[in-house]
């Protein structure tokens, strides 16, 4: 029996957090180190080069932006939950924004981090998720339909004619 039920706010709060800190990470500690690891390495972007350190460092900073994003979804999500009739919706989405952290952002760091660049073939099947994610989130709080205790939805009547 675990401590706490599986709640997809909680796990998006914890996300959030990492997000913060890996965020401060790139900001504050990580430049160095890709300065020294992709020292003389250049990368190019829209048909101009840059250093491959500064490529990289940008790199990190969107997987932590990503990964806020879809951690304040997940919270959203969790709270979704609370009053939607439509859960298996709701958990669908939780999932697809789950994994497409860990696929998006997740290889965008280890990418960055090793520079191992087939890592950046993994990133668009997280980026995927999330897009699908958002559309069954908006499945999962759409207030029609798939609830068998909402009251249907008729056109208003028309009075008769006497």
């Amino acid at each position: 029996m675990s401590c706490c039920p599986f709640n997809w706010s909680m796990i998006g709060a914890v996300l959030a957090g990492l997000a913060v800190i890996l965020g401060a990470f790139a900001a504050h500690g990580i430049d160095g180190y890709f300065a020294e690891k992709y020292h003389g390495q250049v990368k190019s972007i829209a048909g101009s080069e840059v250093p491959a350190a500064q490529k990289y460092l940008k790199d990190f900073k969107t997987g932590a932006e990503y990964q806020m994003y879809h951690a304040l979804a997940l919270i959203l999500v969790g709270f979704a939950g609370l009053t939607s009739q439509k859960k298996k919706l709701l958990n669908c989405a939780g999932w697809c924004f789950l994994l497409g952290i860990i696929f998006f952002s997740g290889s965008l760091y280890v990418l960055t981090l090793s520079g191992q660049t087939f890592w950046g073939a993994i990133a668009p099947i997280g980026g995927t998720l999330f897009i699908v994610g958002w559309f069954t989130f908006a499945a999962g709080i759409c207030c029609c339909g798939g609830d068998s205790n909402s009251e249907v939805l008729s056109a208003p009547e028309t009075p008769s004619s006497t």
